[in-house]
């Protein structure tokens, strides 16, 4: 994969909320990557290096991408680290031909941990989700291991750690999503595992006076996968789709690959907490009926909407970072595009449905 089509989205380009929606995933990634003014005039406030940990996952390419080209148009020669163990060449060669620097290692091993070169600005992804239902030992080694050695390592730094929503109870539509004053009680063992990530991140910016910023995403929407995917490809496919979990929070992944960047300056001791997602509480059962508008589809629903669902409310960060970007209306008529046409898939659920332990 190629991705030439990155030089031709400029600025004020990629802020245009009437762009085409992209038909190739070089056009995807390159308008996802592609960054902000705001992000360009963040990144030429924070000097030194970059490093992206935990980068092989599905925002760290774009994350890597978008700062790389900020700190080019801000006119600096800073290269960006992103580091992964890149198990699969699949995963590194997006990187390797962007013109981004890698670095394989695995976070989990304390040598490999220690060998990492400084970066005074680091932003960490490192975490697991899917197919973690029953492998406690398997968020014990990625999720709570690996935080200790990357905060050990990283102490003199400045960290934006990225977390999850789902650190949150369940709440009705009507509070208007949680807060970060929102106490986070983390039901189920996924959600558990990222409080005791958070708590690590909190204690070693306590202990060390490290600078970090605790990143609370959901759901972030790449046409390749996302909430706005799953509900589409159950109405494009007539299969039925359960709304128990009836409600959810999403945002494009350019706009929180932009806030996730910007975090780093509000990245403070003891450590901040910051939802990242968009403005909208959003019914599943009226996104599926949009999507069947736009097939030409009758969506088959079961169940009946639970009173509660996983919602934050991004007020505090909207006030700092401005509201996202991209629309509502401009995610669901991409994604419908995407998936008429057959798009890319990375196969991944979000499983947004779960209520539990079911990831």
């Amino acid at each position: 994969m190629t991705v030439l089509a990155v030089q031709l989205i400029t600025p004020s380009a990629c802020e245009d909320p009437m762009l085409p929606a992209p038909k190739t995933v070089a056009e995807l990634d390159a308008l996802i990557s592609c960054p902000p003014s705001a992000v360009i005039e963040s990144v030429r406030r924070q000097p030194g290096r970059f490093a992206v940990l935990g980068a092989g996952g599905k925002m760290g390419f774009h994350i890597t991408l978008m700062l790389q080209k900020a700190l080019e148009q801000a006119g600096r020669p800073d290269r960006v680290i992103a580091v992964s163990r890149f198990g699969e060449s699949s995963r590194r060669r997006p990187f390797e031909d962007a013109g981004l620097e890698v670095i394989s290692a695995d976070l989990a091993e304390p040598e490999q941990v220690a060998a990492l070169p400084d970066a005074e600005n680091v932003i960490s992804l490192a975490a697991i989700k899917f197919g973690t239902s029953g492998r406690p030992d398997l968020l014990q080694r990625i999720n709570i291991e690996t935080s200790r050695l990357v905060t050990d390592r990283y102490r003199d730094s400045r960290i934006s750690m990225l977390s999850t929503g789902c650190v949150y109870p369940f709440v009705t539509p009507a509070s208007g999503g949680c807060t970060e004053d929102s106490p986070a009680t983390a039901p189920g063992e996924y959600a558990q595992s990222r409080l005791a990530q958070e708590q690590i991140f909190a204690e070693a910016s306590a202990s060390n006076g490290t600078p970090v910023a605790l990143v609370r995403l959901n759901y972030s929407i790449d046409l390749r996968y996302g909430v706005l995917l799953d509900i589409a490809r159950k109405v494009w496919q007539r299969q039925p789709l359960d709304v128990t979990m009836g409600y959810a929070n999403v945002i494009w992944q350019g706009d929180a690959v932009a806030h996730i960047i910007r975090s780093l300056e509000v990245a403070a001791t003891p450590a901040v907490p910051l939802n990242i997602t968009g403005p909208e509480i959003l019914s599943i059962r009226e996104l599926a009926q949009t999507f069947g508008k736009r097939f030409g589809i009758s969506p088959e629903i079961t169940g009946t909407e639970s009173d509660t669902a996983w919602l934050n409310n991004a007020a505090r960060s909207h006030q700092l970072f401005g509201t996202p970007q991209v629309s509502l209306n401009q995610m669901v008529e991409w994604v419908a595009s995407w998936v008429e046409c057959n798009g890319e898939t990375y196969n991944k659920p979000t499983h947004f449905e779960s209520r539990g332990d079911g990831y």
